[in-house]
């Protein structure tokens, strides 16, 4: 089996992103979900994935009214794919205006 952790650094507060709620989908199915950390972590959000596709939906808009920012994208989605047995590391970094993923180790 797989499994899944995440990471969540806030760019413009040069900070890891507290409190970001995140929801971990298998097609409309709510399969897990969790708080990042003061590390801006979830280290094992799915401990157990098969193999398949999944959405990560990151609630930026909670976060931002919290930290007092303004922010475009008011959540993210990230859909990948398990194709393996290994571990899946996704952070997002995130900024006001603009966010970026990478399937991490």
């Amino acid at each position: 089996m797989s499994s899944l952790s995440t990471h969540v650094l806030d760019t413009a507060l040069g900070r890891p992103a507290q409190g970001i709620q995140v929801e971990l989908y298998r097609g409309d199915v709510l399969e897990a979900s969790g708080t990042t950390d003061a590390d801006g972590r979830i280290a094992e959000l799915a401990p157990r994935l098969e193999f398949g596709t999944y959405r990560l939906r990151f609630d930026v808009a909670s976060y931002a009214q919290a930290t007092g920012q303004d922010v475009f994208f008011p959540e993210v989605a990230v859909t990948f794919t398990v194709a393996d047995e290994r571990h899946y590391h996704v952070p997002l970094l995130l900024s006001p205006f603009a966010f970026s993923t990478y399937r991490g180790s």
